[in-house]
């Protein structure tokens, strides 16, 4: 069973929904999503939303590890992606050396403000974190006490690791950030990342691979 959680903001709904249809038309192997609503969070998850976080999972995505016991493997993504393939091949990439593994960005986003008018922080490891292979009982410092009170760059920044070694990397195509990294054919990718803004919003509408997402978004409403 491949087990993916997905960050849920009340703002990006759809988003949400799309992206799961998007992981279970092309899987072959069973899926398990769960996504990381605040409302099912209450009694772990009690930290304040801080003025710099652009979505309500920016930091209960790292409770993942807690909520799978643990065990195993998890996936984590953030909402605001579409897949393109099969999901089981990037499951196919877990290797028990590292705690966790990410997609690598050099990413510096020039922009100050990005959608809903939400700021655009910059730091080392941006973006690393919103796709996530959790090797989860190497991941136990991410208990929720950690999770409630470590700062933004503690978390995102994957501090909570003895070592940066621990953090393996998987490829760029599971994560290709939409109108930042050069244009690709969509073949050579299987995740794209509307990180900016997708085109759910009225002002992003005319986004890289806009077509993609209402392509897909009208599969979902039509299936059946």
């Amino acid at each position: 069973m491949i087990r993916v959680f997905i960050g849920f903001d009340s703002h990006e709904t759809v988003a949400f929904h799309v992206l799961a249809h998007s992981i279970h038309v092309r899987a072959s192997q069973p899926v398990t999503i769960t996504p990381l609503m605040l409302s099912q969070l209450k009694k772990v998850f009690l930290r304040e939303r801080n003025a710099l976080q652009s979505t309500e999972f920016s930091f209960s995505r790292f409770l993942v590890p807690y909520l799978s016991g643990y065990e195993g493997w998890s996936l984590f993504c953030d909402c605001d992606m579409l897949v393109l393939d099969d999901i089981a091949k990037l499951w196919a990439l877990r290797d028990e050396r590292f705690a966790v593994q990410v997609v690598k960005h050099d990413h510096a986003p020039p922009e100050q403000i990005k959608f809903l008018n939400q700021p655009q922080s910059k730091y080392a490891k941006k973006n690393w974190s919103s796709v996530m292979l959790f090797n989860n009982a190497k991941c136990k410092a991410l208990t929720p006490d950690y999770a409630n009170t470590a700062t933004g760059l503690e978390l995102h920044q994957f501090k909570w690791l003895d070592d940066d070694a621990l953090i393996g990397e998987i490829p760029h195509r599971w994560n290709h950030l939409v109108d930042y990294d050069p244009p690709a054919p969509i073949e050579d990718l299987s995740l794209i990342h509307y990180t900016e803004g997708g085109p759910y919003f009225e002002a992003y509408t005319n986004c890289g691979y806009a077509d993609l997402w209402i392509r897909e978004r009208d599969s979902m409403l039509t299936a059946g």
